[in-house]
């Protein structure tokens, strides 16, 4: 069997909020689906009712603390309770696999240990579900 041919380590990766290119910033990017399935077995052998849940979707995301001007971090933060569109690109190029998420902002973490990079490391909900789809040509 051929290796995949979307196969790739992550890295030369986009994440844009709006027109904002963010990916310097930022060390992980992750949406994690989480489905519930509910069992319920009764007193026959093959007895067995399941039932497949919706789909809740969370974005993790961890970089730099930036607080200056540009800075993700202070994006967020000013950004705190209201909707954010993100676009993520796992490798850059044309026909890529890209997604679109829409986000509530939510503050990230300030300060750290000395000696040690100021890192924030966070998980936004996803409202409703993310689209999937490739890159444009051009991009």
């Amino acid at each position: 069997m051929a290796a995949p041919t979307g196969a790739h380590v992550m890295r030369n990766a986009s994440v844009k909020i709006d027109t904002t290119e963010y990916a310097n910033q930022v060390t992980k990017v992750r949406l994690v689906p989480e489905t519930p399935i509910q069992t319920m077995r009764t007193l026959v052998p093959d007895g067995v009712v399941q039932d497949v849940d919706s789909t809740v979707w969370t974005l993790e995301l961890a970089g730099v603390q930036d607080w200056k001007t540009g800075g993700l971090a202070a994006a967020l933060n000013t950004a705190s309770g209201t909707e954010v569109d993100l676009v993520i690109v796992p490798k850059a190029g044309t026909s890529e696999s890209q997604v679109t998420v829409t986000i509530i902002a939510m503050p990230v973490e300030f300060g750290g240990e000395q000696g040690n990079f100021r890192t924030f490391d966070a998980s936004f909900p996803v409202v409703g579900t993310p689209t999937f789809g490739l890159t444009p040509s051009g991009s």
